[in-house]
C-alpha cells in the first residue's frame, strides 16, 4: 500500500509540474519586456549611430536628429501629415480590397485545381518579380493622374504575393478532413467558413504583411511621379527643395504608422483568430 501511494504521490506531482508552465514559458508568451523594451533600445542605438554619423561627416545632406525631431513635430503640429497620410491611406485600402477578392478567388481556384494551378502560375511569378517602380511608371502612363492610377499599381502589387500565399496555404489542408466535408457533402459555404479559411488565416496575414509593404512603396512612387496629394507627394516636395530633413520626418512618420498597424492591427488580428492553435510549451 506504501508503495502504491508512493508512485501515485510520484505521478501527481509530475502530472502537476507538466501542467504548469515554466518560467520560460512565461516569459515567451508574455511580451512586455521584448516587444516594448527591445524595439525601443534598437530605436535608441540607431538614432545614437545616425547623430554620431552627422556629427562626424559635419556635412548639411545628414542632418542631426534634433533637426530631424523638428521637422517631426512641425508636420505633426500643422496636421499636414494626417491629411496627406489620409489620402495615401484611402488609396491603399482602395487598391487592398480589389487585390484581396481576387487573391481570395484566384489563390483557392489554384490550390483547390492543379490545372488551374498551372495555368496562373506564370501569371503570379511574372507580378512577383516586376519591381513596384515599373508598375507606378505603367499606370502613370496608362491612366493619367487620376484614382484609378493608384488603385490599380496597389492591387497589381499586392495581388501576387497574397495569391501565392492563399494557394500554398490551401495544400496544408488535412486530406481527412477533405475528404469528411466531400462524404459529408459539406456546401461550398461551409468549407470555406470552417475548414479552408482557418486553415488560411496565418497565410492570408503573412501575404498581406508582404502585400502592404509592397503596397506602400509603389502607392509612394505614384504619387511621386503623377499625384499632387498623399505622402509621397510631399516626399518629392521635401526633396525638390533639398529638404533632408523634412524628407526624413516624413520617412518616419510613415513607418510610425506601419509600426502601428503592424503590431497594433494585424497582431491583433492574428492573435484574435489563431488563439484556438495550440502552443507549445517548451
Amino acid at each position: 500500500m506504501v508503495s502504491i501511494d508512493s508512485s501515485k504521490s510520484r505521478s501527481l506531482s509530475v502530472s502537476s509540474r507538466r501542467s504548469r508552465p515554466s518560467a520560460t514559458t512565461k516569459s515567451f508568451n508574455g511580451p512586455p519586456l521584448s516587444t516594448l523594451l527591445l524595439p525601443a533600445l534598437f530605436l535608441i542605438l540607431l538614432a545614437v549611430a545616425w547623430e554620431a554619423m552627422a556629427r562626424t561627416l559635419a556635412n548639411p545632406l545628414v542632418p542631426h536628429v534634433a533637426e530631424i525631431g523638428t521637422e517631426l513635430v512641425r508636420i505633426f503640429s500643422d496636421g499636414s501629415f494626417f491629411r496627406q497620410l489620409q489620402v495615401t491611406l484611402g488609396r491603399v485600402g482602395l487598391g487592398f480590397v480589389f487585390a484581396f477578392i481576387l487573391s481570395l478567388a484566384l489563390g483557392i481556384a489554384m490550390g483547390r485545381n492543379k490545372y488551374v494551378a498551372r495555368f496562373a502560375e506564370p501569371a503570379v511569378l511574372i507580378g512577383l518579380t516586376v519591381p513596384g517602380l515599373v508598375w507606378a511608371l505603367l499606370c502613370v502612363i496608362w491612366f493619367g493622374i487620376s484614382l484609378t492610377t493608384s488603385t490599380v499599381a496597389v492591387a497589381l502589387s499586392l495581388a501576387p504575393p497574397l495569391t501565392l500565399s492563399i494557394a500554398q496555404g490551401l495544400k496544408t489542408v488535412s486530406a481527412e478532413l477533405q475528404e469528411i466535408t466531400a462524404v459529408y457533402q459539406l456546401s461550398w459555404r461551409a468549407r470555406l467558413r470552417f475548414l479552408w479559411l482557418p486553415t488560411l488565416y496565418p497565410f492570408l496575414l503573412n501575404g498581406i504583411r508582404i502585400g502592404l509593404s509592397m503596397a506602400w512603396k509603389v502607392i509612394v512612387l505614384v504619387e511621386i511621379f503623377g499625384l499632387s496629394s498623399g505622402v509621397g507627394y510631399r516626399l518629392n516636395v521635401e526633396y525638390s527643395s533639398m529638404n533632408v530633413a523634412g524628407v526624413l520626418a516624413w520617412t518616419i512618420g510613415f513607418a510610425l504608422v506601419m509600426a502601428i498597424l503592424e503590431y497594433g492591427f494585424i497582431g491583433g488580428l492574428e492573435r484574435r483568430l489563431t488563439r484556438w492553435r495550440r502552443v507549445a510549451a517548451v
